[in-house]
């Protein structure tokens, strides 16, 4: 082994006995655990190991030390050498100096970074330490924390434990509870499956039992509808003919007063005429009494063939608008119906807050009229509107009149409709429609009173020749849809001649 500058320094030796203090350093350095099971209270560090890993670093630190200053260049002649029989001159020591000097230059200074390296190794060693310390502090610390978590968690599970066998105790009870619930259920099992026995045997003779009842059920519900059938049947017999009974009743109760009334008049006149003939005068009020002596059958007729009393009624309405926007129907301007009938217009027009009256030559209408409370008199048409004052009446109406009269008479009426209306008065009167083939040809004829058809387009000419303007046609009561046929446009043409509207209203208005 060579030397540096002091031949008894073995640097290989020095560099050995440096690697076993550092490892042993290392392995003093480690934290002892010993092998026991937990808790971490088990855990122990030896702290004794930090005294004696400071004291090897100290010991270190002085080899270091005393290599250092081996290591640096001879200046001075060994004091052995100087042993030898024979002494060097001073000139040599330098020369021999200098030459080892230069020799040794390069271990020299690989000895001087070795001593660098291994200081800077000690002085990490000893910051590990501290940070060795600072951390078994720490660690200290966390383990008592722990420590004492694992205490409670142990407290818990003593706890935990008690509560455990309290659970087992208990489901032990509900084990032999349990037991005994199946020993009962099973026994209720049997029972029910008795009930369900006997149900079922029941439920055979029951639906059995039902079915024969359904049967016989069957039976009277047929027998009932029959009867009931029967019974609609003898209800509607009975209905139309206590209907006709009435009627005929009616007729026949009018009838008798009218001939009562002529036979009256008769043996009035001839007490007091006789023995004298009957003059003129007589027999002109014989005449005009002869006019009433269809009154009972035409009010029966009406009865039969106009329609009831409720449906007529409701006929009307769509005319109320018009009398509404006329502002008509007061005190000043009131209206009247001409031929009223049954009344079934003037009804209305007092429900509806207007003010009219009508008139008639039929007595048994008349009579019906006044029953009802409605303002109606016995009148001639003609003779009753020539007895008016000018511009009087706001209003001048008639359902089914105008067939009724000739054509002369006809054109006579709208003269004085339109001189007894007032400047924006209302004329509306209704009649059957001829452009209907199956009403200009057949049911126009019901009505052995009436005269001719009168088309619309001949109604409306005549009414804007007598001077009212903003005349119009209303078409009316068309028949049901279920009687039209087809859809093509032949269907279409023939639906509207022969199921078209079977009635219109003419309207006029007089001129301010």
């Amino acid at each position: 082994m060579s030397e540096a500058n002091n031949p008894e320094i073995d640097v290989d030796e020095l560099m050995r006995k440096i690697r076993e203090e550092v490892a042993k350093l290392k392995k003093d350095s480690k934290i002892e655990l010993v092998s026991t099971p937990k808790p971490f209270s088990s855990i122990k560090i030896n702290n004794h190991n930090t005294s004696a890993m400071n004291a090897n670093i100290n010991h270190m630190e002085g080899l270091l030390k005393n290599a250092e200053s081996r290591a640096i260049s001879r200046t001075k002649w060994p004091d052995n050498l100087n042993r030898f029989p024979f002494n060097f001159s001073k000139g040599i020591q330098k020369l021999a100096l200098k030459i080892l000097n230069f020799i040794f230059k390069d271990q020299r200074e690989v000895n001087f970074n070795v001593i660098k390296t291994l200081k800077e190794s000690v002085a990490l060693n000893r910051q590990s330490i501290a940070q060795i310390e600072t951390l078994r502090s720490q660690l200290n610390e966390c383990l008592n924390i722990v420590n004492t978590s694992l205490e409670k968690i142990d407290e818990r599970f003593d706890i935990i434990d008690i509560n455990l066998q309290k659970l087992d105790e208990r489901l032990c009870t509900a084990d032999t509870s349990i037991l005994r619930f199946d020993e009962r259920l099973s026994l209720v099992n049997s029972s029910i499956q008795k009930v369900d026995n006997n149900f079922n045997k029941i439920d055979t003779q029951t639906n059995t039992s039902i079915t024969t009842i359904q049967e016989h059920l069957d039976t009277v519900n047929s027998r009932i509808e029959d009867i009931d059938k029967h019974l609609s049947s003898v209800d509607a017999l009975v209905h139309a003919l206590d209907e006709r009974s009435i009627r005929n009743e009616s007729y026949l109760k009018n009838d008798l007063i009218q001939q009562k009334r002529l036979i009256t008049l008769f043996l009035e006149e001839a007490w007091q005429r006789l023995p004298e003939p009957f003059n003129q005068q007589q027999l002109q009020t014989f005449v005009q009494e002869e006019q009433h002596s269809l009154d009972a059958f035409y009010a029966s007729f009406e009865d039969n063939f106009r329609g009831s009393f409720e449906d007529i009624f409701n006929r009307l309405k769509p005319y109320l608008p018009l009398i509404e926007q006329a502002k008509i129907g007061t005190p000043d301007s009131p209206i009247l119906d001409v031929g009223c009938g049954r009344g079934e217009w003037l009804e209305l027009l007092r429900e509806s807050g207007y003010i009219a009256r009508g008139l008639d030559i039929n007595r048994v209408m008349i009579e019906r009229c006044q029953t009802r409370g409605l303002e109606v008199i016995e009148a001639d048409a003609i003779a009753h509107l020539l007895s008016l004052p000018d511009s009087c009446l706001g209003a001048v109406t008639g359902f089914h009149i105008i067939e009724h009269l000739p054509f002369p008479v006809l054109m006579k009426f709208v003269s004085e409709v339109v001189r007894i209306l007032k400047p924006g008065g209302l004329a509306i009167f209704e009649t059957p429609n001829p452009q209907n083939v199956l009403v200009g040809s057949c049911n126009f004829y019901f009505d052995p009173t009436h005269r001719h058809p009168l088309p619309s387009s001949l109604v409306k000419f005549i009414f804007e020749i007598h001077g009212f303007f903003q005349v119009k046609i209303i078409n009316l009561h068309p028949f049901p849809d279920n009687y039209k046929v087809g859809d093509s446009d032949l269907a279409e043409r023939f639906n509207d001649y022969f199921y078209g509207p079977q009635d219109y209203a003419v309207v006029g208005y007089k001129p301010l």
